[in-house]
């Protein structure tokens, strides 16, 4: 199944579309916005135009060609799409994990060829050192089908899960600093302060800024079928200009993904400081921008359900900010442990 086409972002195209015409192009681009502003798309748009078998006259792919059918099928040979994976089992040859996690990759593109209107990576996902080993070492490949090659790296804020963890983008620092002539990168992040400044200095910053509500309209009436006006309206007001959060539906309060854990916190926040500190021990001091941060973007999306539900706002409003603090410490990887401990010991005090 294709993926849909790719809406909205016309001044970035155009300026992408005009570098690659002129055979100005950057080897080494970062594409930086919100989460679900469309940035991967993007990415694969490009993709698109570098190997459409019609030339990058205009800039634009045409479409139409074998090279541009397989790019929007996500089947292209010459186009390496790594997006985070969970960490494989542990094995004792490299060479091993590398295979794992070319297993993992080939298993995830064949679920968003199925299914391209694809959710978030999980909390554990990342791009481990077995993932930029199976990255070099397809970067050694020559072209299959024309002459270039396009990676794309999705989400590459996890190339560096917390400090001290740096060795899968220390790995990517040479690829990026003198890639193969006939190589185009292009990493997506929602955090780009959370890559290593060497992998900054070696990339040309483009800021992907969200579509307008009409864009939105646009993709809500065309690619997922709704017809309800109202229901339109609500959805893209939601949405703040990024079409991937119009893809989860609207159901009142959070998404059940994140229920669970969410409501094991509230539950331990309530249920006296040896519950409250069992549950925080049971937090893996090495995931703070993982599963940790989507527990707090759960809270958050609750707490705010609340306040929309006639909930005492005072009670509500400090509760968010209490949060939001937990938020900001967690992507300065403090300890999860000793985050959970305090905030769920914050709430318990303001309940």
């Amino acid at each position: 199944m294709p993926i849909p086409p790719l809406y909205g972002h016309e001044g970035i195209r155009n300026r992408l579309a005009g570098a690659l015409a002129a055979g100005r192009l950057p080897q080494a681009l970062l594409f930086e916005g919100p989460p679900g502003v469309g940035k991967q798309r993007l990415a694969l748009w490009l993709a698109q135009a570098i190997l459409c078998e019609a030339g990058p006259g205009n800039g634009e792919g045409c479409g139409a060609c074998r090279a541009c059918k397989l790019v929007l099928n996500l089947s292209h040979p010459d186009v390496h799409w790594f997006v985070p994976v969970e960490p494989p089992k542990k094995a004792a040859d490299p060479d091993k994990l590398v295979d794992l996690v070319a297993d993992a990759l080939a298993e995830e593109m064949a679920a968003r060829r199925e299914g391209p209107l694809y959710e978030p990576p999980s909390g554990l996902a990342g791009h481990g050192i077995a993932s930029v080993r199976l990255l070099l070492r397809r970067l050694a490949l020559t072209p299959a089908m024309g002459g270039r090659k396009v990676f794309i790296i999705g989400d590459a804020e996890r190339l560096v899960p917390q400090p001290g963890a740096e060795a899968a983008a220390n790995a990517l620092l040479k690829a990026l600093e003198e890639p193969p002539q006939d190589t185009v990168f292009v990493l997506t992040t929602a955090q780009p302060d959370a890559l290593l400044t060497t992998i900054l200095s070696r990339v040309v910053r483009v800021r992907v800024a969200g579509n307008s509500d009409s864009v939105l309209a646009a993709f809500a009436r065309t690619e997922l079928g709704l017809k309800s006006e109202p229901e339109i309206v609500q959805r893209v007001a939601a949405a703040d200009g990024c079409i991937g959060r119009l893809l989860a539906p609207e159901q009142g309060g959070p998404a059940s993904g994140e229920s669970e854990i969410t409501g094991r916190f509230l539950g331990a926040a309530e249920g006296g400081s040896a519950r409250r500190y069992a549950f925080a021990l049971g937090q893996q001091p090495f995931q703070a921008r993982g599963a940790f941060t989507d527990m707090l973007d759960g809270l958050l999306e609750r707490l705010r359900h609340e306040a929309r539900n006639g909930a005492d706002l005072d009670k509500v409003v400090e509760a968010i900010a209490r949060v939001l603090d937990a938020r900001r410490l967690a992507q300065g990887n403090v300890n999860p442990q000793l985050i959970a401990a305090v905030l769920a010991d914050d709430l318990a005090e303001h309940a």
